[in-house]
This record gives structure tokens, C-alpha cells and sequence, in this order.
């Protein structure tokens, strides 16, 4: 299990990476397309302000991709290796698999951007 003040619950939790607390998202959801990268301006238990310059997540478009190759890579593998189907199915489930989880991909992406700058305080999670 994944516990509050480790990076790996902010990013899979999508939370506050100084306190933990709540979401940075407005809307929990994901698949709300109109809402996925809809963040709060700042976390209303620390203060911490998640969009630390303008443009800050542009980064994330970087860990964006290592994310999708890292989904690309496990479609492959799941459909290929252990379904044995043959190599065109193989890259549509590739395809349908990008597709289907892109809002994860750039929540998690965003998520594990924030998080190489911010670190969890134990201070500010008791406010």
C-alpha cells in the first residue's frame, strides 16, 4: 500500500504534493474531458500553489511521452506475448490502448511533473 508522504501517492492520488490532502484536480474524473487538466490554483488546505510559473506544465509533455511508451509497451506486451495474437492486433491494441487511457496519461504525467519540483511537508499536511 502506498502511504500519504511518499511521491507515489501524490502522483497516483493526484494530490497535493506538500500536504496530501486533497486533489489538485477540480474534478476527480479523468474521462470529463472538458475537466481533465483542470487544476485548482492552489490547495486550499497549504496554500501551495500548484502552477508554480506560467507554463509549468508544459514539462510534463515530456514525461508525457515516457508514460505513453511506458502503457504503448505493456499493451504490446499483454496482447502480443500472453493473448498471442498476431502483430497488427498487437499495434491496434496499442492504438485503442493510447487512446482510451490518454486522460490518465496526462493527469499521470502532470502528476509526476509537479512532483520532481514539490516535496511533501509534514508541516504543512497538519494545518
Amino acid at each position: 500500500m502506498i502511504n500519504k508522504g511518499s511521491k507515489l501517492y501524490s502522483i497516483f492520488k493526484g494530490s497535493c504534493p506538500k500536504c496530501h490532502e486533497e486533489s489538485m484536480y477540480v474534478n476527480p474524473n479523468p474521462y470529463i474531458l472538458p475537466d481533465t487538466l483542470k487544476i485548482h490554483e492552489k490547495c486550499s488546505h497549504c496554500d501551495t500553489k500548484y502552477r508554480i510559473e506560467p507554463s509549468f506544465f508544459y514539462g510534463s509533455m515530456y514525461v508525457s511521452y515516457g508514460v505513453g511508451i511506458a502503457f504503448a509497451v505493456a499493451a504490446f506486451v499483454i496482447s502480443y506475448l500472453f493473448l498471442n495474437s498476431n502483430l497488427v492486433t498487437a499495434f491496434i491494441a496499442i492504438i485503442g490502448t493510447l487512446i482510451v487511457f490518454a486522460p490518465i496519461i496526462m493527469r499521470l504525467s502532470r502528476n509526476i511533473w509537479i512532483n520532481l519540483f514539490m516535496h511533501y511537508d509534514k508541516t504543512s499536511a497538519k494545518k
